[in-house]
């Protein structure tokens, strides 16, 4: 077995494992995914998020070039931080886990960045089969709705909207929010007080208070509740059920470590 991308061993072929963010809300659905992704030598998973604004920290150190999201995560939804990572990260793969296949979901999927959209209770073979599809550059979604001429054709319609700026999509690349400023709002829009949105993000009240203020003037908006309902309003935040966020305070409770950045990419013989 050799490591580093010159590694060589004569007669074997070389694979070089890809990176995995795993982002999802439940932390045993995401220590599932974890087991199967890292079944065999070709994908290794180099960090994991409970919601939004750890999916864009953690992809932004991990650099990731697959990306597994979880369609309805409390605050900012599954959908809304695709379109984030796919602006920050476009050579990223996005593939989203979903308990709804509807044909409204599958066009949002399409303009937010996915490739693929898979149930939660998929096998593990299955999984593993995308995976390597969409590494090798298969695009599953839009290869899906060529075979169905109504969906394809809404979703052309859609994306026209897209480019004269009068879709959701659009204004959600609008977004005057720096990703530190969206971090604060997802957190408030969960039900987080200052405290525990200082706890979550690692920094001081203060420093929860300032980009506060600073989203308040950004957004124009008298108070956090103004802010909330203004970034609910223009596609940017989708306010969970109860549920949902009781999971995020369990994360705070429980709080993740991401997976140590490697100094070079594995090569497994």
């Amino acid at each position: 077995m050799g490591y580093g991308p010159n590694a060589r061993r004569e007669g074997v072929p070389i694979v070089i494992t890809k990176r995995v963010l795993i982002v999802d809300d439940h932390p045993m659905f995401r220590a599932g995914i974890r087991r199967a992704v890292e079944a065999g030598d070709k994908f290794r998973v180099v960090g994991e998020a409970g919601c939004a604004y750890e999916a864009i920290d953690v992809a932004d150190v991990h650099r990731p070039e697959v990306i597994l999201l979880d369609c309805q995560l409390p605050g900012i939804s599954g959908l809304k931080v695709a379109r984030i990572l796919r602006r920050k990260h476009p050579r990223a793969r996005i593939v989203l886990f979903s308990m709804f296949g509807d044909e409204a979901r599958v066009i949002e999927a399409i303009h937010a960045g996915a490739v693929a959209m898979l149930p939660r209770d998929i096998a593990v073979n299955a999984l593993l089969e995308v995976l390597d599809r969409v590494v090798a550059g298969e695009h599953l979604l839009r290869a899906a709705i060529q075979s169905r001429p109504v969906i394809a054709q809404r979703a052309r319609a859609e994306m026209r909207l897209v480019n004269t700026g009068k879709s959701a999509a659009s204004q959600l690349d609008a977004l005057p929010l720096s990703t530190r400023e969206l971090a604060v709002l997802d957190c408030a829009a969960q039900g987080l007080s200052n405290k525990q949105i200082a706890t979550a993000l690692f920094v001081t009240e203060q420093t929860v208070k300032n980009h506060f203020t600073s989203v308040l003037r950004k957004l124009e908006a008298d108070d956090r509740v103004g802010a909330i309902l203004h970034a609910v309003k223009h596609g940017w935040v989708e306010i969970g059920p109860p549920n949902a966020r009781t999971d995020v305070r369990w994360l705070l409770a429980h709080p993740v470590q991401p997976a140590a950045q490697p100094a070079a990419t594995r090569v497994s013989a």
